[in-house]
């Protein structure tokens, strides 16, 4: 493990016991009942855990990238889903506001985002741009001194819980990549509506949207950093969320560890544990070996992104081992409990869904291989 400060030492023993206390008996039903824990999201307020990227002049607390993975490590250990939604509202939206966004459009929305009285979401992602995401096809049209938004949005974390959205759109329909800008929306705004809300194979309880803008209306004022400036913002988001939001992986992959550990000491077969064949201890040291080398690399992207937001190659590193380490750990521990692996009476199933999807969002594996490679050539 590495080391750190007393400060961020205390952050994750406090992040830790909220789980183990007042998340972890909620998991099970997070998941069943695809619930969004409302509450646990206002807990995580009042640790300053949901402003940890933003100064307290703003409402928040003032801590960086590597301390937001640190949470979102903790959350996954206990709920992947809780992690995710965390993820999208402390780092890609907070985040981006805090980044790019100007003194009055901070002082406008960051307080009751950092509180937890309203959730945030970052919405790129549209039906026909998904991996090529600079091919987004909302527009944003100026209207005198405003902007009227009209186009749609998916598989937009968060994105139905009528907080404050981060909203990528085109300004400038022949400029390409040159012609996106970026803008604030109240989730309550004229116009905004949730199409549908997707039923998802694992992260469940992590509310994912389709988004319609019919018409939205925002002003001027309401647009963050200059117009047709947006796919500079766009890449250091993504750069930073597949630096930190791979901590996700990370738990993901310890949980699944712990588990089987647990359960190969207690589950007897031929007279003896488990534990004690060696092709159970093959699964275990692997999955031990790939989550403290995830760790690792994970931890190293986290740091690099507070003083270089652009490490691009880096970043996606980190989000390919963690997200791939993650899924054989959660494939792994289903191995090892067996027929009760792939029941609901034990949460490794769980673990195995939530963890296939860091493979997908923030861009697939297949992506992060052809930036790392264009990168070294």
């Amino acid at each position: 493990m590495d080391e750190l400060t007393p400060e961020q030492e205390l952050v994750r023993s406090e992040v830790r016991r909220l789980c183990d206390e007042e998340l972890a008996p909620l998991a099970a039903r997070i998941d069943r009942d695809d619930w969004f824990p409302r509450d646990i999201f206002l807990r995580l307020g009042e640790l300053g855990a949901l402003g940890v990227l933003v100064p307290e002049e703003y409402g928040g607390s003032g801590g960086d990238y590597f301390l937001a993975a640190l949470i979102m490590e903790e959350l996954a250990r206990v709920s992947g889903s809780v992690a995710l939604s965390y993820g999208a509202h402390a780092v890609l939206c907070v985040g981006a506001i805090q980044r790019d966004a100007n003194d009055a459009q901070k002082r406008a929305v960051l307080p009751a985002l950092c509180s937890g009285e309203k959730m945030g979401a970052w919405a790129l992602t549209e039906p026909g741009a998904g991996s090529d995401a600079v091919g987004l096809r909302t527009r944003a049209t100026r209207k005198g001194d405003d902007y009227v938004i009209d186009g749609a949005k998916t598989f937009i974390t968060n994105g139905s819980l009528g907080g404050t959205l981060v909203v990528y759109a085109r300004t400038d329909v022949d400029a390409g990549a040159r012609g996106i800008s970026v803008f604030l929306v109240d989730g309550q705004a004229e116009g905004f509506s949730t199409s549908r809300t997707l039923d998802k194979m694992g992260m469940r309880g992590s509310p994912t949207a389709e988004l319609r803008f019919d018409g939205v209306v925002v002003p001027e004022s309401a647009r963050i950093g200059a117009e047709n400036a947006g796919v500079a913002m766009m890449m250091r988001g993504l750069d930073v969320e597949r630096a930190t939001l791979a901590a996700i992986s990370v738990g993901l992959a310890q949980a699944a560890l712990d588990h089987s550990v647990a359960y190969a000491r207690e589950r007897q077969q031929f007279g003896r544990p488990i534990g004690e064949f060696q092709m159970v201890q093959k699964l275990l040291a692997d999955m031990y070996a790939e989550t403290e080398a995830a760790r690792g690399l994970v931890y190293r992207a986290a740091r690099r992104s507070i003083v270089d937001p652009e490490c691009t190659q880096l970043a996606s590193a980190a989000k390919l081992f963690a997200s791939e380490a993650a899924t054989r750990a959660g494939l792994a521990a289903v191995q090892i409990f067996g027929g009760y692996g792939y029941t609901k009476e034990y949460p490794v199933e769980r673990i195995a869904r939530d963890a296939k999807l860091m493979e997908i969002g923030a861009g697939t594996s297949e992506i992060q291989r052809m930036i790392i490679a264009r990168r070294l050539l």
